[in-house]
């Protein structure tokens, strides 16, 4: 592996699990810059809160989101999409910090996906009990460049399905660190996670945090 600014990383802590055709799990693949990763979250999350966003449907998501990146992903009565702006308070939002564009690109390719560029970074706190049903990412411009979601806190199990809803998913443990990616012929795969269990992590407490990069425009 090359990791450019991961370059001082642990190659030994990791390894690397196909789940599919272009779809793998890397093991603690961020655990080596987690100290960095979590000051810059919280910068993000300072300038940009977590909140609960409301579906077309007019339901409150369990699963609280903010975003940094050119675009961010949000949802309200009029639909899902791509924003510039953060709805809350009418401004960019936060800009993608150094460390995350660096993760999402060595990780991209590590799994085969050179030149991956995210535009967009959804940031996700699930509390004990949330859980996000299966779903596709669809509100992308075009399905080439894969998806990076990196996990950090409580352990989550996580759904990786097939190209129909109804397909029964896989079910993968992720624990802090542990990084998915997917593209190619796996890029419109199903996915969710389950509710996740009681827990506590020493660095994030209760909560389990997931960033999920995307090429959105």
């Amino acid at each position: 592996m090359t990791f450019d600014l991961f370059a001082d990383a642990e190659p030994d802590r990791m390894w690397c699990e196909q789940l599919c055709t272009g779809a793998v799990v890397l093991r603690r693949f961020a655990l080596a810059h987690e100290a960095a990763i979590l000051t810059a979250l919280d910068g993000i999350t300072g300038a940009a809160p977590l909140r609960h966003m409301i579906t077309p449907g007019g339901f409150r998501m369990s699963v609280a989101m903010t975003n940094c990146g050119r675009y961010g992903w949000v949802t309200d009565r009029t639909g899902y999409r791509y924003d510039t702006t953060d709805p809350a308070s009418g401004k960019p939002w936060p800009g993608m910090p150094e460390v995350f564009l660096a993760l999402a690109q060595a990780a991209a390719s590590s799994a085969g996906f050179d030149g991956f560029t995210p535009d967009a970074c959804l940031i996700n706190r699930y509390e004990p009990g949330t859980r996000l049903s299966l779903h596709q990412d669809r509100n992308e411009r075009d399905f080439d460049a894969p998806i990076v979601s990196v996990s950090l806190g409580i352990p989550a199990v996580f759904q990786f399905g097939g190209a129909r809803r109804e397909d029964k998913p896989m079910r993968v443990p992720l624990t802090h660190g542990d990084v998915v990616v997917w593209g190619g012929p796996a890029r419109l795969r199903y996915h969710g996670v389950l509710p996740l269990k009681e827990a506590t992590h020493p660095l994030v407490g209760h909560h389990r945090i997931n960033l999920t990069f995307r090429k959105a425009a």
